[in-house]
């Protein structure tokens, strides 16, 4: 066989994985509120693209994205380490290592927030639905998935942000 770098990757340490580039895809003012989550795209190492999985870790306070829910796209988390809080619009529980949780599309609202000392280690897959759309009930925020994969953001009016 030739150079590592020849051989198609098959198998990797995730914990190793390269964090993902840009730590947040949210604009102002919720960007920063993302502070302390670390993702690594464990499924785009592989050329995956029907669904996404990331290894993501919350350092104490942070949380896994802002209060959310998508119109087309399921998700689904599994607890590796640490005991996350699962906030969701109906209330919400502590979770600890082994815990799963699914949101199917038009389900609950959720998000994971850090309130332990320790950090928090978590595997999070979901699809690539297209015409995909994120609503948060918290805040004037609004996302559509374009075909290309990105998210672009919008007040809850329809402004651009």
């Amino acid at each position: 066989m030739g150079a590592d770098n020849d051989v198609k990757r098959i198998a990797i340490e995730a914990a190793s994985s390269p964090l993902r580039t840009k730590p947040s895809n949210y604009p102002e003012p919720f960007f920063s509120r993302m502070a302390g989550r670390e993702k690594r795209p464990l499924g785009d190492l592989f050329g995956l693209k029907n669904f996404g999985v990331n290894l993501t870790t919350l350092k104490p306070g942070a949380q896994s994205a802002l209060l959310h829910r998508h119109s087309q796209q399921d998700e689904f988390i599994y607890v590796l380490s640490g005991t996350p809080t699962l906030v969701t619009d109906q209330g919400e529980i502590v979770l600890a290592p082994g815990m799963c949780a699914g949101f199917p599309a038009e389900g609950i609202a959720h998000h994971l927030v850090n309130r332990s000392e320790a950090d928090v280690t978590y595997l999070e897959i979901g699809d690539r639905s297209p015409g995909d759309e994120g609503t948060y009930p918290a805040d004037d925020l609004k996302a559509v998935l374009a075909p290309d994969g990105t998210w672009t953001f919008a007040h809850k009016d329809g402004r651009a942000y």
